[in-house]
């Protein structure tokens, strides 16, 4: 009788332990995939791929704000150099900010200049992924 108390008592602080346990596991799912979504982008971006960094922009996002055929060549004439996470942070609607500084290549004259740039992610609960809200990087902002 009492090996069976101790049985029942240790299943239910099993099942507690699940219970208060599956939270966490959600959030590190969601939290998995916003590395994953952030690591894409910056490789694309990185390595050059504006077309595929594209596809992770916000579909609502790229509905709006199309892009053409010669803004995407556009993107041929500049070379990333390094990107780096300066800081990152939660936004209270859910968004992930962060702050990136990309070293920009000019490939015509070879010139090399700094810029700072804000990434903002958004959870899509129905897909199931983060997208980023703002659009490919404006290399060329008030030039």
């Amino acid at each position: 009788m009492r090996l069976t108390r101790h049985r029942t008592a240790f299943a239910i602080l099993a099942l507690l332990a699940c219970a208060l346990l599956l939270p966490g596991c959600a959030s590190t799912g969601k939290g998995e995939a916003l590395q994953r979504a952030q690591y894409a982008w910056s490789a694309a971006i990185r390595w050059g791929d504006f077309e595929g960094a594209w596809n992770l922009v916000d579909p609502e996002y790229r509905e709006q704000h199309p892009l053409s055929e010669v803004e995407f060549e556009r993107y041929n004439q500049i070379q990333v150099s390094h990107y780096r996470e300066l800081g990152a942070q939660q936004a209270a609607d859910d968004t992930v900010l962060r702050e990136i500084d990309i070293g920009v290549i000019n490939r015509h004259t070879m010139a090399e200049r700094g810029m700072r740039y804000r990434e903002a992610w958004r959870w899509d609960e129905e897909a199931r992924t983060w997208w980023i809200t703002g659009g490919l990087p404006d290399f060329w902002r008030g030039e």
